[in-house]
């Protein structure tokens, strides 16, 4: 387990993604899922306000829905964590302190909670200042509708500037980040934020740990990505034949080290990203029987040299 900084909270070290709820994840898989997560001893579940708008015939809330409604069949509210975000969603689009209000309650509402354990503003909003937003997201962890307060997708001066305002006025100061951080994008996080979170003592939980099933190891070519569901996203991180190789690369140390081990790719990738620092990443299992594969992660602690070996390998990525 792992300790929140500057919470009493305590969390295996692996967050379920639930991006994929009611969109590629039904209602009744969802449910599997969740229900196979938290029996394994997991209970931080991260979500958002917007997931999944862009899907065909949504309109945003749609995996709070369904977070909720297995709330509520599992009577299992005060074993689980609950993270969840404002910003995007259609009708709370920005983070004004009006709509980060309304914001939340229509997410209290759709989980069927009296609270939020983790609230994080899901994109900055440079139409607001750094103080309007601290204290909109004080006044709800006042209120008590909020527990913690997060930050993802903000500069990293914007994010400094932020936690010393808090510190500065007493507010309710962030206590975790959620920037995107793996093999295949590292610069960001270890250039960074990173930093920021050693020297500000907050938890770091990167999202696209798996950059968007690339680094799971299904994929053992480019030409098996063509065509593939996933194409679109996982072409972000293969702009160009260099990249390519690169990343293939990195795929045939990660293979070799989880071969050793007797666990999946996606679990030393995972891994990797607790030995550089990460508190839990986050990570979606679209169905039940890709989680034993993430959970493996949460016990599995790669030797020096193989954290060298995938340091050495993702190199060009920083």
């Amino acid at each position: 387990m792992v300790r929140i900084p500057r919470t009493d909270i305590d969390i295996l070290p692996l967050v379920l993604g639930a991006n994929t709820f009611g969109w590629t994840s039904d209602e009744r898989t969802s449910f599997a899922v969740l229900d196979a997560f938290v029996a394994a001893g997991g209970s931080l579940i991260d979500t958002a306000d917007g997931y999944s708008h862009w899907a065909p015939g949504n309109h945003g809330g749609e995996s709070e829905t369904i977070i909720g409604r297995w709330l509520s069949a599992r009577r299992c509210r005060d074993r689980v964590l609950i993270a969840t975000k404002v910003a995007t969603h259609p009708q709370f689009h920005g983070l004004s302190p009006a709509t980060v209000s309304a914001a939340a309650r229509a997410s209290l509402e759709r989980l069927g909670t009296d609270r939020i354990d983790l609230y994080y503003a899901h994109f900055d909003d440079e139409t607001q200042s750094i103080e309007d937003m601290a204290g909109a997201f004080d006044a709800l962890v006042r209120e008590g509708v909020v527990r913690h307060v997060g930050l993802s997708n903000f500069s990293v001066d914007r994010e400094r500037e932020w936690i010393a305002y808090a510190d500065r006025e007493g507010l309710a100061r962030p206590v975790a980040l959620q920037p995107q951080y793996n093999l295949l994008h590292r610069g960001d996080v270890e250039n960074g934020y990173g930093p920021l979170a050693r020297e500000s003592d907050v938890a770091l939980f990167p999202y696209f740990s798996l950059a968007s099933g690339l680094l799971t190891g299904k994929y053992h070519s480019a030409e098996e990505i063509e065509g593939s569901a996933r194409e679109g996203m996982i072409g972000a991180y293969l702009p160009d034949e260099d990249a390519t190789r690169a990343a293939f690369a990195v795929l045939d140390t990660a293979r070799r080290i989880a071969d050793a081990h007797g666990v999946e790719v996606a679990a030393v990738a995972l891994a990797w990203l607790r030995a550089r620092g990460a508190t839990a990443p986050i990570a979606s299992a679209r169905i039940p029987g890709q989680l034993p594969a993430l959970l493996a992660s949460a016990a599995l602690e790669l030797a020096a040299d193989e954290v060298t070996a995938l340091d050495e390998a993702s190199e060009p990525f920083v």
